[in-house]
């Protein structure tokens, strides 16, 4: 001890004390992060996936995350880059998942090939259309399971959810020009397993 200051002992009540002000501060610190990024987080969400409540389910899932992890954050990157990360990586878990869950679907409440072909527009309901037609749909879902999964995930978010390919970047994770590269590939080998017809 120098120039005769003692300094006190730290007892157990001290040190709870120091924990319980340390705790406030993050828990303050942290309060400040949300108010002031959850616009943000929010709004991405929503452009990505055009759904109200998805985006705020994500929105929460994403500082939910956050809040676990605040303690081993150690600001290499701000708290925006840091809680984007995690709502990209939250939206591709939610297409992967939804994309899963659409083959299961598939898989499991599988339409008759018999049934498909009803559905498709044909000028004459002759056995020998319907015939064709579920050759048709046959063909087209034998060569979509031939693809590579970007490839097939592409197509399918394109072909069976509609996405733009500004939207398909976004939940996959590409470039637009990537995107448009695995599309045409997947359309390239589609068409030419089915004869090269559009």
């Amino acid at each position: 001890m120098a120039f005769g200051t003692a300094l006190e002992p730290m007892n157990a009540a001290t040190a709870a004390e120091l924990a319980g002000r340390a705790l406030e501060n993050a828990a303050a610190e942290f309060t400040c992060v949300v108010e002031r990024h959850r616009p943000q987080i929010f709004r991405f969400l929503l452009a990505s996936t055009r759904d109200v409540d998805l985006a705020e389910t994500l929105t929460q899932e994403c500082f939910l995350k956050a809040h676990r992890n605040w303690g081993s954050f150690r600001g290499d990157s701000s708290a925006m880059t840091w809680l984007m990360r995690i709502a990209i990586n939250l939206q591709k878990d939610h297409w992967r998942n939804r994309r899963m869950q659409f083959w299961r679907q598939t898989q499991t409440n599988a339409v008759d090939l018999d049934e498909a072909s009803e559905w498709l527009a044909s000028g004459e309901g002759s056995a020998e259309k319907h015939l064709l037609a579920r050759e048709q749909v046959e063909r087209v879902w034998q060569s979509v399971k031939g693809l590579s999964e970007r490839q097939r995930t592409v197509f399918l978010l394109r072909y069976v959810e509609e996405q733009e390919l500004s939207e398909i970047a976004q939940a996959t994770g590409l470039s637009e020009g990537t995107v448009k590269a695995h599309l045409s590939r997947a359309l390239g080998r589609v068409r030419a397993e089915l004869g090269g017809r559009r």
